[in-house]
């Protein structure tokens, strides 16, 4: 790989659609976040922030006459330059300790002058000769005593100091009504701004830098190979039920959720939605164009990234699905660690594969027949039996080998159940006599890493990967949200599935239990 490819494979590409609909999804934490902002600076601002009481008084710069010695100068009452630039002098000798002590005495009030220095603000009104001194208190009569004893000692200091000129009081202070700041309305207002602003920052980060698959775009530019089909989350009609039989499932924003004993019931065969079965019967009918000849048996195995992604499911339903073309299918749980196949079908867990590869048992003992539907074609099923200590070594044993090319003889189908190539190795050990391996991949699940370096592995031993099943896939999944074709679909395809689907639950869906019958 070149440093430009190198680039390009780092490069973040930003769907701000994608963004939008991150954002949307969860629009209550947003709006919680922001509220509890809220309440949080207000109860801050109320609990914490002492208020602040301003009291004013005002000042006007009379300027009529400037003295120089013994000559006299008179100073145009209209040279508002000369007025404005004297508020600066005026202000400076405000500020100036004798001054501030003089107002301190004069107010009665215990402050030094340095305290006080602090407390007082002052400037030009709208660039007039008139000027304001405005002191901050906690206190609001402290405030008003001392700006009045400004308004009284001010004056008199500036007409020693400055000879010919004067500054007249226009407006005295007055004891403030309400405190100048904090401003809780403002503060509020900032505060909720605020948690909204980190709370869609937060998950705008977490959308852009979350590498997680979430679309078909995600898997195929991933593991570079085709999605032969997308199986919709059966979970959304039963609200948080788990098809997958797994212990948890993980939602939307990727956390996960305990199951329920409800959760753990399997949907197979006549029981899935019938979404999922036109997904399944498409995933059927890519299967058979794949294969060259069809009168060959074809031994495809099923595998995952991580565990929970639904490959057992996968498995079983792509068995049922190819066994109603009338073709023979056998379906072996080769996942020796944690079968799963038997509690779910309702089967002997023993003799199953580990029993005869471990020389406990014949071949012919083994495949137990699974009708899944009252009237409908049946399958064989062998389930893992007993846990070995060494399933990597047992799968990659000869006589594995030659049970493959034994079931090859009198089987349309043979499907493999594999453990995940992310958790274990052992998928890898007998991938190679498989026809073709299909990754099963769990939408908003696994990240983009790890369903790449699963590719890999299966890639480095020369294994065909066929294709990708998406798995538990939302209306958001597809490439079908863009544009004209995004309202021409939902349009189109909701009055297909809704016409269709109708008359297909309508039917008899009673089941026959998966019970243990004749051995082949």
């Amino acid at each position: 790989m070149n440093e430009k490819e190198m680039l390009k494979n780092d490069e973040i590409e930003i769907d701000l659609g994608r963004l939008f609909r991150a954002v949307m999804d969860r629009a209550w934490v947003v709006a919680v976040v922001a509220v509890l902002c809220a309440i949080v600076t207000f109860a801050g601002t109320f609990f914490f922030i002492t208020p602040q009481y301003q009291s004013s008084a005002m000042f006007y710069v009379n300027n009529s006459k400037f003295s120089l010695g013994d000559a006299s100068v008179s100073i145009s009452s209209g040279d508002l330059t000369t007025s404005r630039n004297l508020v600066d002098s005026y202000i400076v000798i405000l500020n100036t300790r004798e001054t501030l002590v003089d107002v301190i005495d004069y107010a009665g009030v215990s402050r030094t002058y340095k305290q006080l220095k602090e407390m007082i603000s002052s400037g030009a009104v709208n660039e007039t000769e008139i000027f304001r001194v405005t002191v901050t208190s906690e206190d609001p009569q402290e405030a008003e005593r001392l700006a009045n004893a400004i308004a009284y000692i001010l004056p008199k200091r500036i007409g020693t100091i400055i000879d010919g000129t004067s500054a007249k009081v226009v407006d005295s202070a007055i004891v403030p009504s309400k405190p100048s700041s904090p401003s809780y309305t403002k503060n509020t207002l900032i505060g909720f701004l605020l948690g909204f602003v980190l709370s869609v920052g937060a998950i705008v980060l977490n959308e852009v830098f979350d590498i997680t698959i979430r679309t078909e775009e995600d898997v195929t530019q991933t593991c570079k190979h085709p999605i032969l089909a997308a199986v919709p989350d059966m979970t959304a009609a039963s609200k948080g039920s788990s098809y997958y039989g797994y212990g948890s499932r993980r939602s939307k924003q990727g956390k996960y959720a305990p199951a329920t004993q409800q959760s753990k019931r399997a949907v197979i065969g006549p029981n899935i939605s019938f979404a999922a079965s036109e997904a399944y019967k498409l995933l059927r009918t890519k299967l058979q164009f794949s294969f060259v000849d069809e009168n060959d048996c074809h031994v495809i195995g099923l595998s995952s990234a991580l565990s929970g992604e639904g490959k057992s499911l996968t498995a079983v339903n792509l068995a049922y699905t190819l066994s109603q073309l009338d073709k023979k299918v056998l379906l072996i749980d080769c996942d020796m660690r944690r079968p799963t196949l038997a509690e779910k079908m309702n089967l002997m867990k023993q003799p199953g594969l580990s029993n005869y590869l471990t020389r406990q048992c014949s071949l012919d003992e083994l495949a137990q027949i699974c009708q899944l539907k009252s009237g409908e074609n049946p399958f064989h099923v062998i389930t893992a039996g007993q846990n070995p200590p060494n399933p990597m070594e047992l799968l990659s044993s000869v006589r594995m080998k030659n049970a493959l090319m034994a079931m090859r003889e009198v089987y349309d189908y043979v499907i493999l159940d594999l453990p995940p190539v992310g958790e274990v190795g052992d998928a890898l050990a007998i991938a190679k006599e498989t026809d073709g391996m299909l990754l099963v991949v769990r939408q908003n699940y696994c990240d983009r890493n790890i369903l790449a370096d699963t590719a890999r592995q299966f890639d480095f031993i020369n294994s065909k990967i066929l294709g990708v099943v998406f798995n538990c896939t939302s209306e958001h999944s597809g490439n079908y949200g863009k544009g004209y074709y995004k309202h021409y679909y939902k349009r189109y395809y909701k009055r297909y599935y809704r016409g269709y689907s109708k008359s297909y639950e309508n039917n008899d869906r009673s089941v026959a239990s998966s019970v243990p019958m004749d051995k082949r």
